[in-house]
């Protein structure tokens, strides 16, 4: 049990931290959240900095995603058998991104953490969703579409490629909890006024 809670305090600390709020704030002095969307994630940053740093701090995110998991993995071994402590590891990475503690508990949508998680569990799995994500949004031009397809797709690509059902119920949990975090694109999505990443 003591291991499980280091891997819930360690994957929402690291979590937490909130990439692109410090990036805008060092860059411009701005606080990401009183801007656009109000998300500190890579979309919103783009909306700020540029496409640049929008692959910055989606690639920031995502390591930041796959740490807490990798140290459960090689530190905690707790429940190895089961992916117990990777897996708590992960769902609290998740929770910090979106519920940052240094951000008073606001944060953003935890899509590229969430990838980062998925690709220390899985790699293959990780990279599947990536493209997926890639192909979806480069087509449809929208981010969140991209994010909200690819992560729903994540459980049964770990399933397909036979990992631990705890992984595939995080997945479960990590999808559902991440579009329910994108319900107002949702909205927008249905109403034809979702923002595209490119015109």
């Amino acid at each position: 049990m003591l291991q499980i809670l280091i891997a819930a305090i360690i994957g929402y600390i690291i979590g937490s931290i909130p990439t692109g709020y410090i990036i805008v704030k060092l860059k411009t002095g701005q606080d990401i959240r009183k801007i656009g969307s109000g998300s500190t994630g890579a979309t919103n940053v783009k909306r700020v900095l540029g496409k640049k740093w929008f692959f910055i701090v989606m690639f920031l995110d995502a390591i930041k995603g796959a740490i807490p998991v990798l140290l459960a993995f090689f530190f905690l071994k707790a429940y190895a058998q089961y992916g117990i402590t990777p897996v708590v590891a992960a769902i609290s990475v998740l929770l910090g991104h979106s519920k940052s503690v240094f951000l008073r508990f606001t944060g953003g949508k935890s899509v590229a953490s969430g990838v980062g998680t998925i690709l220390a569990l899985c790699f293959p799995v990780g990279i599947c969703i990536a493209v997926i994500w890639g192909i979806i949004t480069y087509i449809s031009k929208y981010v969140s579409l991209g994010s909200i397809i690819a992560l729903a797709l994540s459980p049964v690509l770990m399933y397909l490629f036979k990992q631990p059902i705890g992984y595939v119920i995080y997945c479960t949990i990590g999808a559902i909890y991440i579009i329910w975090l994108h319900r107002e694109n949702i909205k927008r999505l249905l109403k034809g006024e979702e923002n595209k990443v490119r015109e």
